[in-house]
């Protein structure tokens, strides 16, 4: 493989009462659990596109950080034989509303979860430890 491609995500977040939620979005192709994501858009900041991505993607909306959290790897499925790894850096997004009506809501499923089940139920494993990482979560 080559240098890796960068991609930027959204990590979306609410604080309720209960403590801090998590929302998750399926992945189009496989239907796996991640957080919204995509590839930088010159001329835009990262932070500002990944916002976008999860306006797109899981319709919402809210403050989004000027510096990542973290970041993580991944292998990318670019075409049935072609594969790419991928570095995301992930932003902090601050949800202040969910839209009944976005994108690709016909394309994903999503939902909100806590930081632990987050943890357990993405795919990919770095992922799961910059959540747990995050949240001062003990590993699992």
């Amino acid at each position: 493989m080559s240098e890796p491609l960068k991609q930027i995500a959204a990590l979306p977040i609410v604080d309720t009462s209960d403590g801090p939620l998590v929302f998750l979005v399926t992945t189009r192709g496989r239907g796996r659990w991640t957080i919204p994501r995509g590839w930088p858009k010159p001329g835009m900041a990262d932070n500002v596109m990944a916002a976008k991505e999860a306006a797109d993607e899981a319709g919402v909306d809210g403050k989004i950080g000027k510096r990542p959290i973290g970041s993580y790897t991944y292998t990318k499925r670019l075409h049935f034989y072609s594969w790419a790894k991928c570095v995301v850096d992930v932003y902090p997004l601050y949800v202040k509303t969910h839209q009944l009506e976005w994108r690709e809501r016909d394309a994903r499923k999503v939902r909100w979860a806590s930081p632990e089940e987050a943890a357990e139920l993405v795919a990919d494993a770095e992922l799961a430890d910059l959540l747990r990482c995050h949240f001062h979560l003990k590993a699992a």
